[in-house]
């Protein structure tokens, strides 16, 4: 049997259910204004929260390492081998310091980062315990460790009790909640609080993927945790990633130097993997000092996430319960949201139409991402785009 006749198929029905997805591909820089597949558009499809990808004072700093030539691009090799640079090390060091952890450990996404937790953590003696919207990876990290897998519905803290209480009582095992901090797809907030106290009765450990808290949520971006005035405590695993509100690229892991150095010695997907080059972690450390500073971009983030609610509920617009940057309208079918989406494209605002598998079977919708980029005027074009969606479609 042949690839094409294997697959084919496959492909085929993915266009048949409205499923199929196309890259689109982008002509300009990062920001809020781009070009599209050809077209002008606003762009609210991106995570880039505070309008950092395009930054130039990130810019500067790359291009001023590369004029002294301290710096090559590639790392050359693993962590372990000779791929560990001044820079991953004190990119490391200032995200540490910044979140308040003993230690912080570099990957090249989050995916992987994810990966190497629940691989290397969990063994067959234990339980995860995991909300129904967790993204991808840490499902997929659940999936591929040892550990039982269990999910409980989306932020239910009764039925997260009701796990915990009923997990298999074996000697030595542990039970670890995994969470989204801000899940992707909804914009809602997982409640820590609840969880923190769940867990230190029941001597859980608790993962926590604040992908799209950190930086946005919090009076120095630290994200939910600082957000809810809380601390996460030695059993607490914190995943961050910086492909979005920090503009650059790859993720780390933060928490106990036990945690840490159990990952260097241990994680398959950090040793045997080349480092990140060493120019993303001057940009990633160039971005820290702005998302540490950048409290009025938050407050401009916020007052455009308000905006927006407010005028797309005024319309009628089914809205999820959102207060971050992640703003979902529900519209159950794919090619109702497909319709949605390429409206809008036309009419020069860019939002990308989320559907099943990322999202549940008659749950697809228009996921659309605020920045403190984005204008009040770049809004009411939005809202006014989605009015003529709404007189057309419904």
């Amino acid at each position: 049997m042949s690839i094409k006749t294997r697959f084919q198929p496959h492909l085929t029905q993915q266009k048949e259910q409205a499923l199929y997805r196309n890259r689109a591909l982008a002509t300009s820089p990062q920001t809020a204004r781009m070009q599209i597949n050809g077209l002008n558009v606003i762009n609210f499809s991106s995570n880039d929260y505070l309008g950092l990808a395009n930054h130039p004072k990130i810019k500067q700093a790359l291009v001023h390492a590369l004029q002294t030539d301290e710096i090559s691009y590639g790392a050359g090799a693993s962590h372990l081998i000779t791929g560990h640079h001044l820079q991953h090390h004190l990119a490391e060091d200032e995200i540490a310091d910044w979140l308040g952890t003993e230690r912080a450990l570099l990957f090249s996404t989050g995916y992987m980062a994810n990966l190497a937790i629940l691989q290397t953590l969990m063994q067959s003696s234990d339980t995860i315990l995991a909300d129904k919207f967790c993204h991808a990876s840490l499902l997929e990290g659940a999936q591929h460790s040892k550990a039982t897998l269990k999910r409980y519905p989306h932020l239910d803290i009764n039925a997260l009790e009701h796990r915990l209480k009923n997990s298999p009582k074996i000697k030595g095992g542990i039970n670890l909640i995994v969470t989204d901090g801000v899940f992707s797809m909804e914009g809602d907030i997982a409640p820590l609080k609840q969880i923190q106290t769940l867990a230190k009765h029941y001597q859980a450990w608790v993962l926590v993927d604040d992908a799209h808290g950190l930086g946005v949520l919090g009076q120095k971006g630290r994200g939910c945790f600082e957000h809810l005035n809380l601390t996460p405590d030695e059993n607490t695993i914190l995943v961050g990633t910086l492909g979005k509100a920090f503009g650059c690229s790859g993720a780390f892991v933060a928490g106990s130097e036990v945690l840490i150095e159990t990952l260097i010695q241990f994680a398959r997907p950090y040793i045997y993997t080349t480092a990140m080059p060493q120019l993303n972690a001057l940009a990633i450390r160039e971005a820290l000092k702005l998302v540490q500073n950048a409290q009025v971009s938050r407050e401009t983030l916020k007052q455009n996430i308000q905006q927006f609610r407010k005028g797309a509920l005024q319309m009628g617009l089914t809205l999820l319960n959102s207060q971050t940057p992640i703003q979902a309208i529900i519209l159950k079918q794919s090619k109702t949201a497909l319709a949605w989406s390429e409206s809008l494209k036309q009419q020069g605002v860019w939002v990308t139409a989320i559907r099943p598998p990322t999202v549940p079977k008659n749950q697809a919708r228009l996921r659309i991402t605020l920045s403190a980029e984005h204008s009040q005027k770049e809004i009411i074009q939005l809202l006014n785009a989605l009015k003529t969606c709404k007189k057309v479609y419904n």
